[in-house]
């Protein structure tokens, strides 16, 4: 037995304080964190078959038609089948470590029960049918990226793939060899119950060209994961940047913009005013100075009001990938060297980066 970290990558920032008290469940215990630990083996479950698909465990189905259903018999199975997922989803949700006792399953069915969030349930699984244009997409996406990350990384592990539903929390779980996506999170922009909780720079990216891009984020991030300082803004930007970049290399389609679900205006701003940008970190002295509450702010999604009016969020992630680009268009570096280099300030002079 061994200890492992429990990654919950959360959409953006958490649902609107104004909004989070109409949208209660019964037996709902609210749990957003960013990891915690859990015993592991280190041994890869996930699947590849010949012609280079990644099996998906739909687990949100068939914990859906148990709900639905309040059959022993299909619990029962559920158990047999989807053991890990029912102790991630124990700990995710209502952070307890005994996913065999009838509380746990009490708690489960009283929570997916709850009116609101049983249709979302309902939507977010239809959307999501095996024989839907949505998964189709998803299901090709994943086994891509995952094909290209073994070829890019040799030694990295592949995940067992699963989808469930969370009741618009995290985004992925990542535990070990496993890692699980909120499809109840990507039913699209304009999804009514969306607009009720999330701000319009949140829900342009609760879109299902998001879905596999963000589970492949997730697994990278979870396999390199960040060892800079917070509170050190070039830090944080190279390893964003490294995580893009790797990104853009995995899917057919991938740039920054889709990644980043930026429009045609956000993108132009960030291009035009990329040299503006980078003056300005150094001039006010963000680059090097430790302050985790400046750095931060290069992070949000939300609009970057604190630079411009039309900045779009991210700002830190856009300079930190024309970094790692500029290094290496230069060095010819492999994903694999880039991803092990933790010499950020050499990254940087290497680079040759003065936009």
């Amino acid at each position: 037995m061994c200890g492992c970290i429990l990654f919950l990558f959360v959409q953006m920032e958490s649902i609107p304080k104004a909004k989070q008290m109409r949208f209660r469940f019964t037996g709902l215990f609210i749990f957003l964190t960013a990891l915690f630990f859990c015993g592991c083996n280190r041994k890869s479950s996930g699947r590849i078959d010949a012609a280079g698909r990644v099996h998906i465990n739909r687990f949100d189905s068939a914990l859906l038609q148990w709900i639905d259903s309040d059959d022993p018999a299909i619990l029962a199975q559920i158990k047999r089948t989807y053991p890990r997922m029912l102790d991630v989803l124990d700990k995710a949700l209502f952070q307890r470590t005994s996913p065999d006792s009838s509380v746990f399953f009490d708690n489960l069915i009283n929570y997916y029960s709850e009116p609101t969030l049983h249709s979302l349930y309902k939507d977010a699984v239809g959307r999501y049918a095996a024989d839907s244009p949505e998964m189709t997409r998803t299901a090709e996406e994943l086994s891509h990226g995952f094909m290209r990350m073994q070829m890019l990384f040799p030694s990295m592990r592949t995940p067992a793939v699963y989808m469930h539903v969370s009741g618009l929390q995290q985004n992925v779980i990542v535990a070990d060899s496993l890692l699980s996506c909120s499809i109840d999170k990507y039913l699209g922009a304009d999804y009514p119950l969306y607009k009720d909780f999330f701000y319009a720079w949140q829900r342009k990216s609760m879109i299902p060209e998001r879905m596999a891009k963000d589970c492949l984020k997730a697994w990278l991030k979870s396999e390199y994961p960040y060892r800079g300082k917070d509170n050190v803004l070039l830090d944080r930007m190279v390893y964003e940047g490294k995580i893009i970049y790797v990104l853009e290399q995995l899917g057919k389609d991938y740039n920054y913009r889709n990644i980043m679900s930026l429009t045609e205006e956000e993108y132009k701003w960030c291009l035009d005013y990329e040299a503006a940008l980078w003056t300005t970190m150094i001039e006010r002295k963000h680059l090097y100075t430790p302050d985790i509450t400046t750095a931060s702010k290069y992070f949000q999604p939300s609009p970057s009001t604190f630079i411009s009016e039309k900045a779009p969020g991210d700002l830190g992630c856009f300079t930190g990938y024309r970094i790692v680009q500029k290094y290496m268009k230069r060095t010819k570096s492999s994903c694999e060297e880039l991803m092990n280099n933790n010499n950020v300030q050499d990254l940087l002079k290497e680079s040759g980066y003065k936009p």
